[in-house]
């Protein structure tokens, strides 16, 4: 499902992010990256969501070489992938199901359908029936799931998460992660970032660790995610063709 290899992230500063970085991550797995802070975890999560592009090197996704979409094919792209933030990136001025909804409405889904969706999305994390509520009423905790909301209401793949339990006490942080377990058990492929070793240790999957930008520890896959439900990448929507040689975002 996603494949890195060899690969490296250097910024026009000279600093070097990642350096020959190479892992996979199988269908329907569950894999955390761990490591202190700097050592590469969310240029990891950012290269997946092509949030931004390696510099040398191969990230393929779903069998995808991630450097041949084109700028335009973006937005298309992304509908297969449902990203999590440690920080939420709630927009505090509207609604709970404005948030939630966002991701439909940019793909233009029409409004009966958006509203089963994102009460859906809302149930499944515990939060049906605040829907009309603004973020500004809700806990912190609370505010995570939101954002976990409306990562899965578009029905991706791949869900990935940037230390979302880093603001998170940890009977709070253990329920947030129960949650990415019970939608991988459903065969959503779910790679978290976390530098959480005892919050990471009590689930028992596979790790990749990372220090200075570079993988240190790497358990082969076990097959695991061809145990649980498959996901269905069929169903994921088709970038427009790429620009020759692959147009930078």
């Amino acid at each position: 499902m996603i494949r890195f290899d060899r690969v490296a992230k250097r910024y026009p500063s000279g600093r070097e992010a990642l350096a020959e970085v190479s892992f996979e991550v199988g269908a329907g797995e569950m894999v955390f990256l761990t490591g202190h802070s700097g050592a590469g975890k969310s240029t990891v999560l950012k290269l997946i969501g092509l949030v931004e592009r390696a510099t040398r090197g191969q990230v393929l996704v779903g069998g995808q070489n991630l450097a041949g979409i084109a700028r335009a094919g973006v937005p298309y792209y992304r509908r297969q992938i449902g990203m999590v933030f440690q920080d939420h990136k709630l927009l505090h001025d509207r609604p709970v199901w404005d948030n939630v909804a966002l991701p439909l409405v940019i793909a233009g889904v029409p409004r009966r359908e958006a509203d089963r969706r994102v009460r859906a999305a809302l149930d499944q994390v515990g939060l049906l029936g605040r829907e009309r509520g603004f973020p500004i009423e809700l806990s912190t905790g609370e505010q995570q799931r939101v954002g976990i909301a409306r990562a899965v209401v578009g029905k991706p793949p791949i869900l990935i998460a940037d230390e979302p339990t880093g603001n998170l006490d940890p009977d709070l942080a253990l329920e947030v992660m129960k949650l990415f377990r019970r939608f991988n058990e459903v065969g959503v492929t779910v790679v978290i970032a976390s530098h959480d070793v005892h919050l990471v240790e009590r689930f028992g999957v596979r790790r990749v660790a990372l220090a200075g930008g570079r993988v240190v520890e790497a358990e082969a896959a076990t097959g695991a995610g061809a145990a649980a439900a498959p996901s269905s990448p069929s169903s994921a929507p088709k970038p427009p063709a790429t620009d020759a040689g692959g147009a930078r975002a």
